[in-house]
């Protein structure tokens, strides 16, 4: 792949990118092939981030259709209801996506992501997951073989809470209690509100018992915040999306190491941070 070089078309459209990072690393972002899985405001952003900076192809997996409150989140999604016409998320996004760049291949793969196996996986650079539950991601870690030397997701949050830093970011326990309460209580990631916080709290008590945590570690504020408006909060999408184009890119182009292994941002305050656990997994 790497002593494939680049068209003339190729060099005169990514010109400025090249200046950045060099003629390797444009070619091999070139050559790199990205599936992601459930789109929302954020992959939204995400995909016309990779799309313009020129990867070889992108593929959508999301079979929902369109809908009011999606609208409000993903740009991508065109107003007029008109040309909607019975398309799923992923095709009026990749029609639109084929606008901002028709040099990179965009499709669309239907069907539900616990049905593809290893092989689907194995056909892709990158794999970008959003909008699945719990069992799904874990499942999927089992099915995609990579080559890396960080920790993977299961041995993340696998470990134990008192294990972590002390100055651990609460939004990562807090994320944990609501991804195992939706897995539960079979939930779709976003489902949750304001009816839930008697359970999810009961689930929080359980788990700080359970890891020897206090339970005021966990500030149940935080837990009714996060429930009771699960949507997406539209300015909030082109930062993470933007973040997280910036990490597939490094991944590809080695141009940087990829942050580990957990970003969390919180609009409330306006910080980005970023937690490493690989001293923490026997890694």
């Amino acid at each position: 792949m790497d002593g494939e070089e680049l068209t003339e078309q190729e060099t005169a459209l990514y010109d400025r990118q090249i200046r950045v990072w060099g003629a390797d690393a444009q070619r091999r972002l070139s050559k790199a092939h990205i599936l992601v899985c459930g789109i929302n405001g954020t992959t939204a952003e995400f995909c016309k981030n990779i799309v313009l900076a020129g990867v070889g192809s992108l593929t959508l997996v999301d079979d929902r259709v369109a809908t009011e409150e999606a609208l409000s989140a993903n740009f991508l999604i065109p107003s007029d209801e008109s040309v909607y016409g019975g398309k799923t998320l992923t095709e009026l996004c990749r029609d639109s996506l084929k606008d901002f760049n028709p040099m990179v291949r965009v499709s669309v793969e239907k069907g539900d992501l616990s049905n593809f196996g290893g092989e689907f996986y194995s056909k892709f650079d990158v794999v970008v997951i959003s909008c699945c539950s719990l069992s799904t991601k874990q499942k999927l870690e089992e099915t995609i073989e990579c080559q890396h030397n960080y920790p993977s997701f299961e041995e993340s949050i696998s470990v134990p809470w008192k294990a972590l830093p002390r100055k651990m970011s609460k939004l990562y326990f807090a994320m944990r209690v609501i991804e195992r309460f939706e897995d539960a209580e079979q939930r779709k990631p976003g489902e949750v509100s304001i009816a839930d916080l008697p359970g999810v709290l009961k689930l929080k008590n359980e788990f700080c018992e359970a890891q020897s945590l206090k339970e005021s570690h966990i500030p149940d504020a935080l837990l009714e915040r996060l429930v009771t408006d699960p949507r997406e909060f539209p300015p909030v999408c082109p930062i993470i999306g933007g973040i997280l184009g910036q990490e597939v890119i490094k991944a590809i182009s080695g141009k940087g190491e990829p942050l580990k292994n957990f970003f969390f941002f919180d609009a409330m305050d306006g910080k980005g941070i970023i937690e490493d656990l690989s001293n923490n997994t026997g890694s």
